[in-house]
């Protein structure tokens, strides 16, 4: 199915750090939750307020994760930015949802924005949305353009208390998250494989105008995965390099991890753009074959033809004298020399292989 380019809100001549969300709005209202922990405590609460959620952002004490669903809400964003000192050009890449994956490291807190691509197992089409963190201490706050994400195997290990992420502090949280988005391209990579497969067999087997729409579809979804995926290997290379307290001794080995499977995402679509442009090709060819086979048929019949034409010439020339006109049994020897003209032409092609 056709991904539908989305309409965005135009900022030409506004101010530098308009809160102006220029994307669509995909939710009726801003829900957002709040998950306090440490080693011992563990608390997940879903405020009703922005004043609640407000009262929640404290950059000490355990580690905080807010998060909030539905940028279209600016008035949120923006009072939520104010509250944490965030600068407003921050605020404005938050709601300006058209922004290449980045990191940006600030006097007191880190600025990162990522693409999280989700894949509808229904329909096998996916699905994109910008996503952004804030990480100011032990605060971690998220903003998303809808409701549903990849985290919820990072929200069960918080919950049961499985492997470290208890104990360790905020930048691991953001790492998690981080490499929850990197993991789940993986599926959606596995995806477009099986696509692109299925697309390689009707191609072969017919090669129509739809398989070359799909073609082009798949295509274009592989691209906006490129253009997605490859700032990422920036992203998360900077973020390795980051020094305490941004980023603890402890949680580096983990990005380095991270990095890695990032290189290996980049990678297998490089391997899928190159099936793509292959694909492409073998349509072409498939057609020009198609083509060819049709050609040659007709250049058969038409040469079949040409002894035929060359007789029915010859008699049919205006001379005075021609003995075979009055011969009682010329039509039929003429007819007899055609089929036989026929039969052997036929013969000559079947023994060069071209019927």
């Amino acid at each position: 199915m056709a991904r539908k380019r989305q309409k965005r809100k135009l900022k030409a001549g506004l101010a530098p750090g308009t809160a102006l969300f220029t994307g669509e709005q995909k939710m009726e209202r801003l829900e957002m939750s709040v998950l306090r922990y440490d080693a011992d405590l563990y608390e997940e609460s879903f405020p009703g307020s922005l004043e609640e959620v407000l009262s929640e952002l404290r950059p000490g004490g355990p580690v905080t994760w807010v998060n909030l669903d539905g940028l279209h809400e600016e008035h949120a964003v923006e009072r939520i930015c104010q509250r944490l000192d965030i600068h407003k050009l921050t605020m404005e890449d938050i709601l300006s949802v058209g922004q290449r994956p980045k990191v940006e490291e600030h006097a007191d807190y880190l600025h990162v924005v990522l693409r999280m691509f989700m894949m509808d197992g229904t329909i096998r089409e996916t699905t994109d949305e910008q996503l952004s963190f804030i990480l100011k201490g032990n605060l971690l706050l998220t903003f998303q353009e809808r409701k549903g994400d990849v985290f919820d195997g990072v929200r069960k290990r918080l919950r049961e208390s499985k492997g470290q992420i208890r104990r360790r502090p905020a930048d691991y949280l953001l790492y998690a998250l981080m490499d929850a988005v990197v993991d789940n391209y993986y599926p959606i990579l596995e995806t477009l494989g099986e696509q692109y497969e299925e697309l390689e067999m009707e191609l072969l087997d017919n090669p129509t105008r739809a398989a070359l729409g799909r073609l082009h579809i798949l295509r274009r979804e592989t691209i906006l995965l490129r253009r997605s995926v490859y700032p990422l290997r920036e992203v998360v290379g900077r973020f390795e390099k980051m020094e305490e307290p941004v980023v603890s001794e402890g949680t580096r080995v983990f990005i380095r991890d991270l990095y890695d499977h990032t290189i290996q995402v980049i990678e297998n679509i490089e391997v899928l753009r190159d099936i793509a442009t292959s694909l492409l090709d073998l349509y072409m060819n498939s057609v020009s074959n198609k083509m060819n086979e049709v050609m040659k048929v007709l250049t058969i019949i038409a040469t079949l033809f040409i002894p035929l034409t060359f007789i029915v010439g010859v008699y049919g020339m205006n001379f005075d004298y021609m003995p075979e006109l009055k011969w009682r049994y010329g039509y039929f020897v003429v007819l007899g020399l055609m089929f036989v003209a026929v039969l052997g032409m036929m013969y000559f092609f079947r023994r060069r292989r071209w019927l």
